[in-house]
Formats: structure tokens, C-alpha cells, sequence
């Protein structure tokens, strides 16, 4: 049996993972249990708490009359006692899916995809719900139904078809109940030199160019911190490598996290632009960028494909991307780039860019060949000319120019990212492919 969970937490404390790590360990009695999926959902939706995330995990029930009916007992009892529901938000959501029904892929493919790129309801899980004849709990207004059962129909996938999405670890450390909402204690030499020694396995623990550690959480949340990686090893190697203060529990996860699966595409001029959506865009810079209020950087491009005209659309980088600002702000009108990141209110929040192709030729005034001066315009359309020596040029001068940029891919500091956002760490220049694994833990236990 599959159990998906979601919408046990608020930004005011607990977290679905530590809630899925407790009942991991205790339905143990019932049966062996799954290494848990987290699975990050569509990073817009304006209704989420923190990172949107939630989780599903697998138990091979002893063959015992009403053992499951004990499990599912059990399950609702402790998503009950431990999700936040005096907070408005908090809604949380139980899904579970028998063995028999573990080959119905393609409507299960299409709820998961959809709650990572489209913005979904309540009745959208509850048709499948229905349809598919899964057994189910809610509190409140149940909105949890929604991302409980993507996470479970992600674990379905990955049973049938374990490398067909993209996939990464991550090794999450509890603290003990008593320092929860309490200043969390970790040594900050040893995670730089735990970081060190296993990057690029590991990522995303530290933020090298702001010199912040960025694996713990600054929430009154039961997350002590977590490792994110491509290999377990490494994950493993890291914890041991780091002095914080004592953990209640740690469970790792396979997650969609550092995978891009949210983004879409953006292809011709028949689709339209979405806010709650997340795109790679190709296009043409088509304004200078320019710093306004609060340090956000804005600029807009022409969007483009196969030299088709799509429009036009504003892109901006947040003052929380810090430096990635000052690559944005070497982009000139001209050049070719492919933007990454999430549309709201018509405007692009940037992830990373690709710069394809850096526009190096700028138009200048030309300069009098007897004076040196640089030449005024004359009048519209009547060329330019020296005002001292009456020399004329019809046409501005073309100067190849050094940009102090180059081409290829740019991304926000690990302080700024999502979870779900590709670190470019994992991509391969050849189309950006995603670094593959050679092992899987669908047998790995907790």
C-alpha cells in the first residue's frame, strides 16, 4: 500500500517530512517500509505554505486480517495529532493506493505532471480519487487531497519506471521536541569543510559567493537541516562530517528536488503565457536592463522560435539573487538568450539564463577625422557632422566592443533558489542533460 500526505505544516512550525519520518519508523511493525518520496509541487501556487512539498512512501503489510485498516488507522490518528490545524492554511490531505491498483499509470502520469506545472483543484483530485476508487482522509477543507496524491502517484511511477523522471536525495536531520522554535546549533567550520569534501555530489549546502550555509531551515519548523545530492554516499559522508546539535531522527528521501520538472517549455505563438506557470523562454533582448526600487533588476525580451515572433515579456531578477544582478545587468539590447523561471502578475521571476549569443557590435557616434571630437547629430535623418570642422558621416560608426560577459548558463546563488530548480552543477552542456545515476533505492529500506 502507498500513503501520500500533504498540508500538515504552516509557516509557524512542523513539517510533512517529519511527519512522514515518525510514521516511518513506527509502521514499521506492520511491515517493511519504503525509502519516502518528496515531491516538490508547482513553486507558484500563492496558497502554499513553505516549500511545497509532499510525501508518499510504500509499506508491504504483514498478511494479517485488518492490518491495513490498522495502518490507515494509524496514519490518520497521527496526521491528526501533529498537523498545525488551529493555522488558516493548514489542510491537510491522505491518500492511499492498494497494490491492485499500481498499474493504472497514464491518469496517475498526468495528475503528477499537472501538479508540478499547472495549477490544479480540489475537484481535480477528487475526480481521480473517485474514478480510481482510492481509499482517502481530509481535515478542514482537504486541499492536501491535491499533493497527497501527486506524491503517491510519483511513487507508483518511479515503482514501474525507475529512471523515467529525473530524480535526486535528500537526508533530512529532526531536532529534538524540547529546541523546536529554539536557535538551532551547527557548527558553521564543519559544514564548510563537509561541503568541500563532498561537492558536487552534494550541493546546495552552502552558498560559496554570499558566504552563508544554506541547508538549514530559519523556521521554528522540526528541521534540524538537510543534504541534498546525487549520490547517498556523499549525502551520508556530509551528515558525519558535520558538529551540530543532537537529532531526534533523520530520514532520507528520493525527491524531484534540483530537477527543473516544473518548467514548460514555451513553443509557438498559439499558447499563452500563464501567471502560476513556469517557462524556458527563448528570445531577444529587447530593452537595456534597469535597477529599479529595492535593488530588482527588470529588463523585457522579444520571444522567438524557429524565427517566428511570439511577443514580448518583462523579466526580472530579485534583489534576494544578489550577484546573479550583476550578470543580468551586462545583458544589452541584441542579444540572444534563453530565460528559466516562474511567471506572476505578466512578468518572468528569472531562475537562470543561457546566454546564447552576446551582441557585440554597439553603434557610436563617429569621431572627426581632422578634430578627434565626436560628432553631433545633424538632424533626423540628415547624418552627423563636426560642428568645428564641418565634417559629415551619414551613418553612426559600428565598434566591436568587450562585454565583460560570456556566453553560456547563469543561475541564481543557492540562497535564492527552489528546491525544484536545477543547481547547474547537475547540467551537462549538451542540452542541458541531467547527469544520470547508476543506482536506484526502490529496495532500500528505513
Amino acid at each position: 500500500m502507498i500513503i501520500g500526505i500533504d498540508d500538515t505544516d504552516s509557516r509557524k512550525g512542523m513539517c510533512t517530512t517529519y511527519l512522514c519520518a515518525v510514521l516511518a519508523d513506527e509502521l514499521k511493525k506492520y511491515g517493511e517500509v519504503s525509502t519516502p518520496r518528496l515531491v516538490r509541487l508547482n513553486p507558484c501556487i500563492p496558497f502554499k505554505t513553505r516549500g511545497n512539498g509532499a510525501v508518499s512512501f510504500e509499506i508491504w503489510v504483514t498478511v494479517t486480517e485488518g492490518e491495513e485498516e490498522k495502518v490507515k488507522s494509524e496514519v490518520k490518528n497521527r496526521v491528526s495529532e501533529l498537523s498545525e490545524l488551529r493555522e488558516e492554511g493548514t489542510n491537510p490531505g491522505v491518500v492511499f493506493i492498494d497494490d491492485n491498483a499500481l498499474n493504472l499509470n497514464l491518469k496517475l502520469k498526468n495528475f503528477y505532471e499537472n501538479a508540478v506545472r499547472e495549477v490544479l483543484t480540489l475537484e481535480d483530485a477528487y475526480a481521480i480519487i473517485s474514478e480510481l476508487h482510492f481509499d482517502y482522509f481530509g481535515l478542514k477543507n482537504k486541499r492536501g487531497l491535491i499533493g497527497a496524491l501527486a506524491a503517491a502517484s510519483f511513487l507508483v511511477l518511479q515503482k514501474n519506471k525507475p529512471d523515467y523522471y529525473d530524480f535526486t536525495y535528500e537526508l533530512m536531520a529532526y531536532r529534538q521536541k524540547e529546541r523546536w522554535g529554539k536557535s538551532r546549533f551547527i557548527d558553521e567550520t564543519s559544514v564548510w569543510k563537509a561541503d568541500a569534501a563532498t561537492y558536487p555530489l552534494t550541493w546546495d549546502t552552502v552558498d560559496v559567493a554570499n558566504n552563508e550555509i544554506v541547508f538549514a531551515p530559519h523556521s521554528p519548523c522540526p528541521v534540524l537541516f538537510g543534504i541534498r545530492g546525487n549520490s547517498v554516499d556523499a549525502i551520508y559522508k556530509t551528515f558525519e562530517l558535520i558538529d551540530a546539535e543532537p537529532e531526534e531522527r533523520k530520514m532520507l528521501f528520493v525527491t524531484n528536488q534540483g530537477t527543473d520538472f516544473h518548467l514548460i517549455k514555451f513553443e509557438t505563438a498559439r499558447e499563452k503565457l500563464r501567471d502560476y506557470h513556469s517557462y524556458i523562454l527563448d528570445g531577444m533582448v529587447s530593452s537595456n536592463p534597469q535597477t529599479i526600487e529595492g535593488g530588482h533588476v527588470v529588463f523585457s525580451i522579444s520571444l522567438s522560435k524557429d524565427e517566428e515572433t511570439l511577443g514580448s515579456i518583462e523579466c526580472i531578477a530579485y534583489e534576494p539573487t544578489k550577484g546573479f544582478r550583476d550578470i543580468i545587468r551586462k545583458l544589452r539590447v541584441g542579444d540572444a538568450i534563453t530565460v528559466f523561471g516562474s511567471l506572476k502578475k505578466e512578468t518572468l521571476n528569472l531562475e537562470k539564463i543561457e546566454v546564447r549569443k552576446l551582441n557585440l557590435v554597439v553603434e557610436r557616434n563617429s569621431r572627426c577625422d581632422k578634430c578627434g571630437r565626436t560628432m553631433k547629430s545633424a538632424g533626423r535623418l540628415q547624418g552627423y557632422r563636426c560642428k568645428r570642422c564641418g565634417t559629415f558621416r551619414a551613418d553612426k560608426d559600428k565598434v566591436v566592443v568587450d562585454r565583460g560577459l560570456e556566453e553560456g548558463l547563469y543561475e541564481v546563488p543557492p540562497v535564492a533558489r527552489r528546491h525544484i530548480s536545477k543547481p547547474l552543477i547537475r547540467m551537462r552542456k549538451e542540452g542541458a542533460e541531467v547527469m544520470r545515476f547508476k543506482h536506484f533505492v526502490s529496495n532500500l529500506f528505513v
